[in-house]
């Protein structure tokens, strides 16, 4: 089944809300700066959620007078945004792990039930959050909503480093094992390292797509798959342009000048119908220039030929 991205993005956006709102009742509650600090990454969240939301409805958007190419890379755009809220989170992370190995901010134990009860919920709802997002920017090719998947993992990783920090400094109280309470700062860093590795790779991606740089290898199977094309005497110029989750492709290919409109038609189509089969979202423009059949070199050869053999008919 097809997941709708619109229905998609706007269900995290109450989840966001329903995540940072229950962490920071509990935070407040029990006085954990854990939590606290995971309210402070769902509001991150929810903030992304917003923005994706925002960008998938607009990227629908069909082209018109002043957009020729659509409104997609509105969601390119969103994606950019998103990573920079990733790095903000992972800075953040950091900052509260440091401070907790450097200057002794344990975790608070105060209702330490409660925040592992919180934690736990929010781990089952950001995991189903992130299938159901993974699977939408799969169908898509939403850069959003993978963004949007991103955060939500991030959330889970962070959730769980929580859960371990609560557990560990626990264990470490009861059994009077001192060097446990700096686990969860351990693993926060982790974590953190983690989710800026990903963010990077991602923020490379959405980068490339806003400065409408070609995928990697397109152009060469393109150009394969061409070539196989009967009546296809060369390949002048293949031209990509992503966009959100289409392709524009603007291909210049040699023809046969004595060919009939009707052969030229069909001929084009065939190169559409080719390169639809192996690039499911795109857009071509086809266009055609006449090329010699016997190429250039043999071109310029029958030409001398002629000119020396109408010398010699008029010297004769």
């Amino acid at each position: 089944m097809v997941i709708d991205k619109q229905k998609a993005a706007l269900s995290s956006v109450f989840a966001a809300i329903f995540l940072t709102s229950m962490k920071i009742v509990v935070g407040i509650f029990t006085g954990s700066l854990g939590i606290l600090s995971e309210a402070l990454h769902s509001a991150l969240d929810l903030c992304a959620a917003v923005i994706t939301f925002f960008a998938v409805r607009f990227s629908d958007i069909p082209a018109d007078a002043k957009h020729h190419y659509g409104h997609g890379k509105i969601e390119s755009f969103s994606a950019l945004i998103e990573t920079v809220l990733l790095f903000i989170t992972c800075g953040w992370i950091i900052y509260e792990a440091v401070e907790k190995l450097f200057f002794g901010n344990g975790v608070e134990l105060v209702g330490i039930q409660w925040g592992v009860l919180t934690m736990t919920i929010s781990i089952i709802v950001d995991a189903s959050r992130v299938k159901v997002l993974k699977q939408a920017a799969k169908e898509h090719g939403s850069q959003a909503l993978e963004a949007d998947a991103l955060h939500f993992s991030s959330d889970v990783w962070s959730s769980s480093v929580v859960i371990g920090g609560l557990v560990f400094v626990w264990i470490g109280d009861y059994f009077n094992i001192p060097v446990l309470k700096y686990a969860d700062s351990i693993a926060a860093l982790g974590v953190a390292l983690l989710v800026i590795k990903v963010s990077i790779k991602l923020g490379k991606e959405t980068i490339e797509v806003l400065l409408d740089t070609a995928p990697n290898g397109m152009k060469e199977m393109i150009e394969k798959e061409i070539s196989k094309i009967t009546g296809v005497l060369q390949i002048n110029e293949i031209r990509i342009r992503p966009s959100g989750a289409v392709r524009y492709i603007n291909i210049n290919v040699g023809i046969d000048p004595n060919q009939s409109q009707r052969t030229v038609h069909t001929m084009v189509h065939e190169i559409r119908e080719t390169i639809s089969v192996k690039i499911p979202r795109c857009d071509i423009v086809v266009s055609t220039f006449p090329v010699d059949a016997l190429g250039s070199d043999d071109s310029s050869r029958v030409k001398g030929i002629m000119t020396k053999n109408a010398k010699t008919l008029n010297n004769d």
